[in-house]
């Protein structure tokens, strides 16, 4: 077997850093109250670490960018059929990681504009009207259990990957390095040169974060002009 490097550190980061944001996320809903402000801290930053990898997506190395996992009809077929050979998430797992990006984004962006009817609102609840809070208020409550669902069906294939096929999916996620047959990491590696150097990607890196940074800004409410203070009222001295 050979060791090759996999998931690179912004990948890794965004992995456990997501886990840290969405339990931050559950576990302040559950509690409501005062730590709904929490919940809405958590949600924007769940937002920003989608932003940074659906970025990271394109401009990351070789197994962070979409192009090397999306799986077409085909790659779907040779896998079930036990013919698939690869590096990174397999077809199936491919469309797990797409599932689960394209929910926790909804339910990000959906918080924004939610309201519990209350005492706590949204960042942009203001942007829209009341009936369209209303509606992406129950949006974001009910996506919460397909989401529940989704990440069950992802450790429980995880699960399976490290007992039945003894193949552990955790540790590079951790390390960022994977064994493969050396004939497998040879191809990987030659495919790797076209993904361009350290210096570029260092790069694409500050840009990602910058871009991302103004995201989270303006879904904060950085662009809604705040109302205007109150006039002082006026006392009538009788002179």
């Amino acid at each position: 077997m050979t060791v090759i490097r996999l998931w690179d550190l912004p990948v890794r980061l965004f992995h456990w850093l997501l886990v840290v944001a969405v339990i931050g996320a559950v576990a302040t809903i559950k509690a409501g109250g005062e730590w709904m402000a929490w919940h809405e801290r958590f949600g924007l930053a769940v937002l920003a670490l989608l932003t940074f990898r659906v970025l990271w997506g394109f401009v990351g190395s070789r197994y962070a960018r979409f192009t090397s996992f999306l799986p077409g009809p085909g790659a779907v077929r040779d896998y079930v059929r036990g013919q698939w050979r690869g590096i990174g998430h397999n077809p199936l797992g491919a469309l797990s990681v797409l599932a689960l990006l394209g929910l926790f984004g909804f339910q990000a962006v959906s918080g924004l504009f939610a309201t519990d009817e209350i005492a706590y609102n949204g960042p942009l609840r203001s942007l829209v009207s009341s009936d369209w809070s209303d509606t992406l208020s129950s949006w974001h409550r009910r996506t919460e259990w397909y989401l529940y669902g989704l990440v069950a069906l992802h450790v429980a294939a995880i699960v399976f990957y490290r007992l039945v096929r003894k193949e552990d999916l955790v540790r590079p996620m951790i390390t960022g390095k994977k064994s493969v047959v050396p004939e497998l990491a040879v191809i990987e590696k030659s495919k790797n040169k076209s993904a361009g150097g350290k210096a570029s990607r260092a790069a694409a890196f500050v840009v990602a974060v910058v871009i991302t940074g103004g995201v989270v800004w303006a879904a904060s409410g950085g662009m809604i002009t705040p109302p205007p203070a109150p006039a002082a009222p006026a006392y009538d001295l009788g002179w």
